[in-house]
Parts: structure tokens; sequence; C-alpha cells
């Protein structure tokens, strides 16, 4: 799941509302993009263009979102062993779209800090 973990800019951070593809139902703290005006899933080479900050809404259909920003940081977990990994790596995301994974080729997540290299190991990423 990404959290927001910092931010350099001493503003709040706007939440949005926005609809999800019928189809498809969200978990707190994942990467999701805008397709066709809706919300769907993040791919993994994808760049998330907004992080779930709840489920979908029952009645409405509206999903809380933040959008991402470049000085937003997110934190999230490793789903793979990233011992080769550093800071400054950019990795890919997840297949469910709340970790990263330890491949570097067509990162989209900038690794900011790590508190381990194993997988479950706690990063914060720039997205």
């Amino acid at each position: 799941m990404f959290v927001l973990h910092k931010q350099d800019l001493g503003l709040g951070v706007p939440m949005e509302y926005l609809p999800m593809t019928a189809e498809e139902e969200v978990s707190r703290g994942e990467a999701l993009v805008l397709s066709s005006g809706k919300l769907t899933k993040c791919g993994a080479t994808a760049k998330p263009t907004y992080i779930a900050a709840g489920p979908q809404d029952d009645v409405s259909g509206l999903v809380p979102v933040v959008k991402v920003q470049a000085y937003l940081i997110f934190a999230t977990t490793l789903s793979a062993d990233g011992a080769a990994l550093h800071v400054g790596d950019a990795v890919t995301l997840s297949a469910d779209g709340l970790q990263v994974t330890a491949t570097t080729a067509s990162g989209v997540a900038t690794i900011v800090s790590m508190d381990g290299t194993g997988v479950g190991s706690a990063v914060t990423v720039r997205l």
C-alpha cells in the first residue's frame, strides 16, 4: 500500500473524488491511472497519476484519491528481494499496485530510502 510519507512543500494535499471503472475494486493505497475519464489499476511500468485514499463509495461510485505530485514521497514495501537495489534506483510497481518490485528495467518509482532489502521491507519512493 502506498501511504503519503512526506511532502517537500508546506501545503495540504488536496483530495479529489473520481469515478472508478465499474468492473474493478480499489484498495486504499493502490496506484491508479485515468483511462477514458475513469480510474483504473496502474500497470507495473505505467507512471501512476493517483493513489487511492480510501475505498470506492457504494452510493456515488467515487473514489477519494491523492494526485501524484513530484513533491510527494510515499511509503510502501518491497514485493521482492531488493538486495541489489540502491537509493536512486527506479523500480516497477507490483502487480497489485500496492508495492514496488526490485525490477529496475522501465522503473517508475524512484527509491528515496530503504529500511532493508528483504521482501516486505519498508521503502520510500517518489512516483
